[in-house]
């Protein structure tokens, strides 16, 4: 008997195939690969998979999944990849190997916490190339930097930016050789030579791949790339990748025959919006058990010959437009990365991953 649904059905061999792939591509242009598993909620078993497909490391943004996976004694290198919080800092030290950081205090902060708890602690310097996310301001960079080698239980480790997340700005030639001359100053200024040059994430990879000049860039921190098989610009596919290594099953739990355009006054929706319906005439409705608490529903691609309506906090209202769906009848939809970080966070989606598997 399958799992109860909503469920989320995992296939590590096509992570695997994925990472390796990746790994192999990248190599190839002298770059190394950070494996994200932020949208697995930090899940041991995939960071296993990364690790063995040859990631130099495992990367997520929360300590807490960092210690899920140290805890089940995955054996891996492991990054910090969100800037340390104050509240956090013993257990960033106690956790993570490097961390991101982006400002001075915190580097005063984690020296004092590396150094109560005997522990070194590698800082990669995070520098604002345009997006305007995290970042010191170039001209800051150098300070930063002495203050960490500065620190006996603090090491520089080196720098990295983030781009395509806040503002959408693209990675290109341009501002990639901007992060590399920053480098090439920054090592002239303390005397010291970088060990990584963090370009950013999936959205690097038109430019890796497709770039024959990749300057001082050596490390990428791919997620979505490997656990959907897409770059991150326009979502699409990559080449012999897998899109679809998680696959999100959901349940009919009401299915009838009802008007395509809602009756009497229109107010608000549960989520402040006011809905606009068409009057399609009448149309096979049905309702699935998986709503916005569970995902994210304009992130599932439907299986042929169902279409989305909408969702509430419960319900997933869909069209079958092939005849009435069964009651009781399941239906696989693929996530896109939204999703797949909102199924993997709610405790109502429960996740299947095989314990033993063929990793092709």
């Amino acid at each position: 008997m399958s799992a109860p649904a909503p469920r989320l059905e995992v296939d590590l061999g096509k992570i695997a195939h994925n990472a390796r792939s990746l790994v192999a591509q990248l190599q190839a242009r002298g770059m190394s690969v950070t494996g994200i598993t932020k949208a697995t909620l930090g899940s041991p078993a995939i960071a296993e998979v990364m690790r063995r497909a040859g990631v130099r490391g495992i990367g997520d943004s929360r300590i807490g999944n960092i210690r899920r996976m140290v805890n089940a004694r995955v054996n891996s290198t492991f990054l910090l990849t969100r800037s340390p919080s104050l509240s956090e800092v013993d257990e960033v030290v106690n956790y993570a190997d490097i961390s991101f950081n982006s400002e001075l205090g915190m580097i005063a902060h984690l020296s004092t916490a590396a150094r109560q708890a005997e522990r070194h602690h590698g800082v990669i310097l995070m520098v604002e190339m345009g997006d305007l996310r995290e970042g010191l301001m170039p001209r800051d960079l150098a300070e930063a930097a002495r203050l960490v080698i500065d620190s006996p239980h603090l090491f520089l480790r080196g720098i990295g930016c983030n781009l395509a997340c806040y503002g959408g700005i693209a990675p290109d030639a341009e501002n990639m050789a901007a992060l590399s001359a920053l480098a090439n100053e920054l090592e002239a200024a303390v005397g010291m030579s970088l060990d990584t040059i963090s370009g950013g994430n999936s959205a690097n990879l038109d430019w890796a791949l497709g770039s024959r000049r990749h300057g001082r860039i050596n490390n990428l921190r791919l997620g979505e790339s490997i656990l959907l098989g897409r770059e991150t610009l326009q979502r699409h596919s990559l080449p012999g990748l897998h899109t679809d290594a998680f696959r999100l099953v959901a349940e009919v739990i009401e299915s009838k025959p009802k008007p395509g355009r809602p009756w009497g006054q229109v107010a608000q929706s549960a989520f402040g919006n006011v809905p606009v319906a068409g009057d399609e005439g009448e149309m096979h409705r049905a309702i699935l058990a998986l709503g916005r608490q569970d995902c994210d529903p304009e992130g599932l691609t439907p299986p042929p010959g169902i279409r989305i309506l909408g969702a509430s906090s419960d319900h997933l209202i869909v069209e079958s437009l092939n005849g009435p769906l069964a009651l009781g009848s399941e239906h696989v939809f693929l996530p896109d990365y939204s999703a797949l970080l909102r199924a993997t966070s709610s405790p109502s989606v429960h996740q299947i991953i095989p314990a033993t598997t063929r990793i092709r």
